[in-house]
């Protein structure tokens, strides 16, 4: 078993994306998942969801969500040199 590095994002904080699909793209952090090394990020890595039809979502049908996101691909963004 690998060591895990240490996740230095909290929520809440801004992130600019540094590689992938969405480098160069600002987010918010929504949530961090430590154990797994990865963030969901507000706007960053969506992902096309197909929901069933259930009492919660009438209607069905494909939805957009932000899935989780490597820790690594993501660097803080200071807010005293924005």
């Amino acid at each position: 078993m690998a060591a895990r590095a240490k996740c230095r994002l909290r929520r809440g904080d801004t992130v600019v994306a540094i590689a992938g699909a969405d480098k160069g793209k600002r987010g918010k952090v929504l949530r961090v998942l430590p154990r797994e090394g990865r963030a969901i990020v507000e706007g960053l890595h969506t992902v096309k969801k197909h929901m069933r039809k259930s009492q919660d979502n009438p209607q069905g049908g494909i939805v957009e969500r932000e899935a989780p996101m490597a820790v690594s691909n993501l660097r803080r963004v200071d807010k005293a040199t924005e």
